[in-house]
């Protein structure tokens, strides 16, 4: 039976990461690979994540603490943005990566720039952006917001349909 991606696009896993991480090349946009490297975090698949690196990263030389990374407890990812680079070849996802440490839920907000050469995307680098809402930097369980707010992550969603 078929599960659904890890990467919360609601697509079979079959259909939307499991090629890319078959084919990385198969991630025509900035935005497929980034969910597709979440999905790995999720998944364990090291070498996927290692080679999704641009080149210039070295990130082989890294493996150990991307590894370590990869050991979260990983349970929700929210795609805030997608934009278009400098140049056809360079593109920009600003995303929410969710996991939980010692109970509490935590969130990794970044805005990840991406390259491509030779006809495949990599992660080259990302900044982390200031939160709209300083109730970002806290944990989920001690957050005040009411269930039927907007969700402080800027989905648009109400909190209790997002992440509350």
């Amino acid at each position: 039976m078929s599960q659904l991606c890890p990467c919360q696009s609601q697509k079979l896993y079959s259909q939307c990461c499991e090629p890319i991480h078959h084919d990385v090349k198969k991630a025509a946009q900035p935005e497929q690979l980034m969910r597709a490297r979440y999905c790995a975090h999720v998944l364990g698949l090291v070498d996927f994540v290692v080679e999704t690196y641009h080149p210039s990263c070295e990130a082989a030389s890294q493996r150990q603490e991307i590894t370590d990374s990869l050991d979260s407890d990983w349970v929700n990812l929210i795609v805030h943005d997608c934009q278009k680079g400098a140049h056809q070849d360079e593109g920009y996802v600003t995303f929410s990566a969710y996991f939980m440490q010692d109970g509490q839920q935590h969130a990794l907000t970044e805005c990840s720039r991406f390259v491509r050469e030779y006809d495949q995307w990599y992660y080259i680098d990302g900044t982390f952006p200031e939160p709209k809402d300083k109730r970002l930097t806290q944990s989920i369980s001690s957050l005040k917001v009411g269930r039927n707010d907007p969700c402080i992550c800027g989905s648009g969603k109400k909190f209790k349909k997002c992440c509350g």
